[in-house]
């Protein structure tokens, strides 16, 4: 990275001294001065990208951030990256990380490993267009993932020798008729693309100490370092948050029954259903053992009770099967929801117990079914305690 950024700072060589001996009639002086002074900007550029990627370690935002940047600063109309969707991701997908192309229903947007396009991009480290990368890929390689975006350039986003990203920048605005980029402006992508490659693992090393290696939900400690951030937003917003918290209905049954792996698959299978039921802006927490807990932005109780509803029927719904043996899963569910007129409690654990509450409620009349923390109903569980 050193070594690059010395090669952007490498100016004309052209010193204040030798610039006042150059005559005023001669054309060049403007234009070596404008060079100049471009070079200074587009620099003082990348340091206000630098130290805006660098602070960014929510994924979601850090990937948004990247794809707005280049969109940004070099006039296209959309961008995508194809990142590892989990810590141990054998190939790269686009998902929803894109803005401004149109991928194609039909098509599945996954680079894998050992598809030639990775070692080239990873050895390469430099822009290519469709052209150049199709020139250089052995003869059959599959690459319509990257050629039905119609990428005006494909940059790798390599750290350390290490592909951490692929980046596709989309249709090109231009005033000339030649939408291509100079060297100059793909070495400013380059030095731009090892920062974002930078930031990025640098948010996998988050992901990876803020994550349950078994279930891939948030750790409990990271859960309430969000929820307080959101919870000031909601308070000062006037907006609505809502936590659920619920556990698996006798879970300990499943462990003495059918071992401890028959129990790691309902874990495992019940935080599926519990992702794939909520919005990528939310957030979903192994809260410990068979505690889980879900963070909705932006969400009125009523809009909460039905996400909560949801995960409780589908996980009923579902066959879990282990070893051929069908097992019946049901969960108990607690909803509170921060209301500034309702309910404006500012303190993250005391929300959270009052989900917890509501959950309690739930297994004490029967379990598997959704109970709302009204201030009611926790005056009376504060006085059955």
């Amino acid at each position: 990275m050193s070594s690059e950024l010395n090669d952007f700072t490498e100016f004309d060589e052209v010193t204040p001294s030798k610039m006042v001996e150059v005559a005023p009639e001669n054309r060049n002086v403007q234009k070596i001065i404008d060079d100049y002074e471009k070079k200074i900007y587009d620099l003082n550029q990348l340091l206000e990208v630098s130290r805006s990627l660098c602070s960014t370690l929510e994924f979601s935002n850090l990937v948004e951030s990247i794809m707005y940047t280049l969109m940004g600063q070099f006039h296209v109309l959309g961008a995508g990256i194809f990142v590892l969707n989990a810590l141990d991701a054998d190939s790269f997908h686009l998902d929803s990380n894109y803005n401004g192309i149109d991928p194609n229903p039909n098509i599945s947007y996954i680079i894998p490993m050992t598809n030639p396009v990775i070692s080239f991009l990873e050895s390469s480290n430099k822009p290519h267009t469709v052209d150049e990368l199709i020139d250089n890929l052995p003869e059959g390689t599959d690459i319509n993932m990257i050629t039905t975006l119609k990428p005006s350039l494909i940059v790798p986003l390599v750290q350390h020798n290490h592909l951490n990203g692929v980046l596709l920048l989309g249709e090109r605005i231009t005033l000339s008729e030649d939408s291509g980029y100079t060297d100059y402006e793909k070495q400013q992508i380059s030095l731009i693309a090892s920062l974002a490659a930078i930031a990025i693992n640098n948010a996998a090393l988050i992901e990876r100490a803020s994550t349950d290696m078994m279930t891939h939900l948030k750790l409990k400690y990271f859960f309430y370092n969000v929820l307080t951030d959101k919870l000031d937003n909601a308070l000062a917003n006037s907006t609505n948050l809502s936590i659920l918290m619920f556990d698996i209905d006798f879970f300990k049954r499943f462990n003495d029954t059918y071992g401890h792996a028959c129990g790691d698959y309902v874990l495992i299978t019940v935080a599926k259903i519990i992702k794939s039921s909520i919005r990528d802006k939310d957030m979903a927490s192994r809260y410990g053992g068979e505690e889980f807990t879900v963070l909705l932005n932006d969400t009125r109780t009523e809009d909460a009770m039905i996400v909560a509803e949801r995960i409780r029927s589908k996980v009923e719904q579902f066959d879990f099967c282990y070893e051929d043996q069908h097992v019946k899963v049901t969960i108990s569910l607690g909803v509170a929801t921060f209301d500034k007129e309702k309910n404006p409690i500012t303190s993250p654990k005391l929300l959270v117990d009052q989900a917890d509450q509501a959950l309690y409620v739930s297994k004490r009349n029967g379990r598997n079914q959704v109970t709302f923390a009204d201030p009611k109903l926790i005056s009376e569980v504060k006085l059955d305690n």
